[in-house]
């Protein structure tokens, strides 16, 4: 089992180059991968999104991406020629008119706006990529890693809710056939003492008897809670993506326990279906954590 949170850093560098990818995850319905790029490298989007997504299924990915390049092709100076021959002459015309020192030398004219001009040419995109897949990998390494331990205590809490869970179904289970019987001795009883010394019409009474019975069964509901609290041990054992199943179940394990909880006329197994709900409620907010 995983968790969606987590968190993962790739560092990888080659030829002075260097790229650094950062990931972070937190809880999310489906995958949702946000890649914060530079407009000059949108070209790694595609290899770091098939990355991610090859190892991740569900929640909220940042992707943080820094690039480095100190190699000796990272800059290129320029020099517009043409431009620096106007100046030159233009020095001179005004020096002649003039009668001025001549103190225009090639410091100035380095000096002097749009002569020199510095840029940065189109890089090797092949390395780029191969660096920023390397990176994204190492990063995805750490991020996995932390969402299976996190996953792991997830797991062990989601196992102890369901014990509990099924501990209050099977006490519920238990306590369910005595509800009929002390109903109809509870009836009687008050039906003898309003009539006062008269007879009990028994053919009513076990009319009454049987129509609380049908209306307050909930052996379905019984079996279908334990068949889902089975089938949700079973998928917590999996390696596969569980998160969206177990959400699945749960709402039905909500479903089951609100009918009981409809059905039943008797103090104790209301304490039970109550616990019950209680654990339910836990169970789905420990799923929110579940990839």
């Amino acid at each position: 089992m995983k968790s969606m949170t987590g968190y993962g850093r790739g560092v990888a560098t080659k030829d002075k180059r260097t790229v650094t990818v950062e990931l972070k995850s937190v809880n999310g319905r489906f995958l949702e991968v946000n890649a914060k790029l530079p407009k000059s490298l949108m070209y790694i989007d595609d290899v770091v999104q098939k990355r991610i997504r090859s190892v991740i299924s569900r929640g909220s990915v940042d992707v943080y991406f820094s690039y480095e390049n100190l190699s000796d092709s990272a800059k290129k100076v320029n020099v517009d020629s043409a431009l620096a021959a106007q100046y030159v002459s233009a020095a001179k015309n005004l020096r002649a008119e003039f009668r001025l020192e001549d103190d225009f030398n090639v410091t100035a004219l380095l000096r002097t706006p749009d002569i020199i001009s510095v840029s940065v040419p189109e890089d090797d995109r092949d390395t780029v990529a191969e660096l920023a897949a390397k990176a994204a990998d190492d990063a995805l390494k750490m991020l996995d890693g932390m969402r299976r331990t996190e996953g792991k205590a997830v797991q062990s809490d989601l196992s102890a809710l369901v014990g509990n869970l099924k501990s209050y179904l099977d006490l519920a289970k238990k306590r369910a056939p005595s509800v009929v019987s002390d109903y109809k001795r509870g009836l009687t009883s008050r039906i003898k003492e309003l009539l006062d010394g008269y007879a009990v019409d028994e053919a009513k009474l076990l009319n009454e008897v049987a129509f609380f019975a049908d209306k307050a069964d909930i052996n379905e509901e019984i079996q279908r809670l334990g068949s889902h609290i089975e089938q949700f041990n079973a998928i917590c054992a999996e390696n596969a993506p569980q998160g969206r199943r177990l959400d699945f179940l749960s709402q039905e394990m909500v479903r089951e326990v609100n009918t009981m909880g409809s059905k039943s006329n008797d103090v104790t197994l209301t304490g039970y279906v109550v616990a019950m709900k209680n654990e339910v409620e836990k169970i789905k907010e420990q799923i929110r954590n579940v990839e």
